[in-house]
């Protein structure tokens, strides 16, 4: 029997299980719902124009109908394979502001300031650049610059520099705030996701347990304890147990639907869908919330040099094909938003805001439509929406989708920073640097000038840039679902590892963080069996009669 069964091999699941592996007298089982990370697409940075269109490795969820999208359903792609989202993401990494995780700590979650969490991303780190103050060496996780960087990002940085914003080379150093090229999840021209970085070098060892194909339905337990974990595979249900913990790292979507399916959670939603209630936790599937984004497409048909369709486009990407595979150089080693920044939308604001992510390619309906021609794009993201969404059940069927609802623009702050992001997004774009290159914005934005026409460029094609997280929050408050250890409260041998459990999300991207929070959560696990052990030592020998 195992002694700790991990739900999911995503980013979390496989620091998880590559960390508490590492004692040999700990056996540890892995389950994962998709299939093992093997597709070239995958290993291929390039690759994730295609997956995006053909939809392998990906759940690919929609939201219910969002009132501030007119009624538009979002999308919402998450990894369904090992490695998870970092299988199929855009590489970047980026942990967002030091304020971020004080503000964590300040909400009554000791141990989460940046000081605390700083360590945890310096272990998990090897920064090709080097050790320093922020950074570390030796760790799985391989971070480097672009190996082949396209001619077209440093364009961007100069035009975010004639719009006034400084040049910034460490997004994750003393400061955020700037314009400059993101570092990336790579190592020797290929994507390097938490599944290549924690798992595949311990895959042989002989206490770590990887299954794939395995949906979990349920977990199991006696009384209020968690014991195990039901799941589907190849059409069979099947049980396995767990000594210790049962570790939920299914993300923020499915981790809360897989509370929900087991009992734990409102006791009238649990009831409306005949789930019988373990625990009454209100908490469960609240504070649902991700970063909102809109998209400006320039087309720039002589620009040939970037991705596009086109006969010259289909030239470049065979070129391409044969020097990725010879070499791991060249247009495919590309994570398509190569350049950003992390910017203010109005100079009086304490920290950046808004998230620019820069693409070398004509980016529509999140990569899966069809664009002919070449051209660039470049996204706006509110970093920290105010507007809070939840996680429900559809049906009690466990491998129905979850219900989910972001609540985008739900509430008017996150319009008004949005619209003022947007401005300032067309600010740069219309810099000599980029404007100089004879491009040409799509009529769908073209025509929004005015304050109220953005917003309703905005509410007409927003939609998420793939960071949900809050679902299970963190805290100590009525609706938190786990306390500053991860265990799920009301219960016992389980806890929530993963980046639902956050109380509010980072100002960036979530994979690193994601990952951090696996590497400290690995900490207190150990910890947690240590003081069990010692516990149980400490107790009387059994006097004789």
């Amino acid at each position: 029997m195992p002694d700790y069964v991990i739900v999911g091999g995503g980013s979390a699941g496989c620091v998880l299980a590559a960390r508490l592996s590492e004692d040999p007298s700990v056996q540890v089982t892995l389950l994962e719902a998709g299939p093992p990370d093997t597709s070239v697409l995958i290993h291929c940075p390039g690759g994730l124009a295609v997956l995006a269109k053909n939809g392998q490795a990906n759940w690919a969820f929609q939201t219910t109908p969002q009132p501030g999208l007119n009624g538009r359903s979002g999308y919402q792609p998450r990894g369904k394979v090992l490695g998870g989202s970092s299988s199929v993401n855009a590489m970047i990494y980026a942990r967002g502001h030091r304020a971020d995780y004080d503000h964590w700590a300040a909400e009554g979650n000791a141990g989460w300031g940046w000081q605390d969490v700083l360590p945890y991303f310096k272990r998990s780190e090897h920064n090709e650049r080097g050790a320093d103050a922020f950074h570390g060496t030796g760790g799985p996780l391989n971070v480097m610059d672009l190996r082949s960087p396209h001619r077209f990002g440093p364009v961007f940085v100069e035009a975010g520099k004639q719009a006034g914003h400084a040049e910034n080379r460490d997004f994750n150093g003393a400061e955020q705030e700037g314009v400059g090229l993101y570092q990336v999840t790579h190592k020797n021209g290929e994507r390097f996701s938490a599944a290549k970085a924690y798992l595949a070098p311990n895959r042989q060892r002989s206490n770590l347990q990887v299954i794939t194909g395995a949906h979990a339905t349920r977990i199991l337990f006696e009384g209020r304890r968690a014991v195990g974990v039901e799941y589907r595979q190849g059409g069979e249900t099947k049980q396995v147990q767990a000594n210790r913990e049962v570790l939920l790292s299914a993300g923020a979507l499915l981790s809360p639907q897989l509370l929900l399916l087991s009992g734990i959670g409102p006791h009238a939603h649990l009831r409306e869908h005949g789930i019988a209630v373990v625990h009454d936790l209100p908490g469960v599937g609240q504070n649902l919330h991700d970063h909102v984004d809109v998209v400006q497409v320039i087309d720039a048909p002589h620009l040939k040099d970037l991705f596009g369709l086109s006969g010259r486009g289909i030239v470049n990407m065979v070129k391409a094909i044969f020097e990725w595979r010879n070499h791991r150089r060249g247009l495919l080693t590309t994570n398509f938003a190569e350049a950003g920044g992390f910017i203010k939308s109005d100079p009086s604001e304490p920290l950046p805001d808004l998230q620019l992510h820069f693409v070398i390619g004509k980016l529509v309906d999140h990569g899966r439509k069809t664009v002919f021609g070449h051209g660039y794009s470049c996204h706006v993201c509110l970093l920290r929406p105010r507007s809070r969404g939840s996680v429900q059940l559809q049906s009690a069927d466990p491998l129905a989708a979850p219900r989910i609802d972001p609540n985008f623009l739900g509430d008017a702050d996150d319009v008004r920073r949005l619209v003022r992001g947007f401005q300032a997004m067309r600010h740069i774009l219309r810099q000599p640097a980029l404007a100089g290159q004879g491009g040409r914005e799509l009529a769908s934005s073209a025509g929004a000038q005015n304050e109220q026409q953005i917003e309703a460029f905005i509410r007409a094609y927003a939609d998420t840039i793939y960071h949900p997280v809050g679902s299970c929050r963190m805290g100590n408050g009525p609706l938190d679902v786990v306390d500053a250890e991860l265990r799920v409260r009301g219960v016992e041998g389980l806890r929530v590892i993963d980046a639902s459990i956050m109380p509010r999300i980072v100002g960036g991207n979530t994979n690193a963080p994601t990952i951090m929070i696996a590497e400290k959560a690995a900490d207190l696990v150990k910890a947690a069996a240590k003081s069990s052990r010692e516990a149980d030592h400490a107790k009387p020998e059994p006097v004789a009669a």
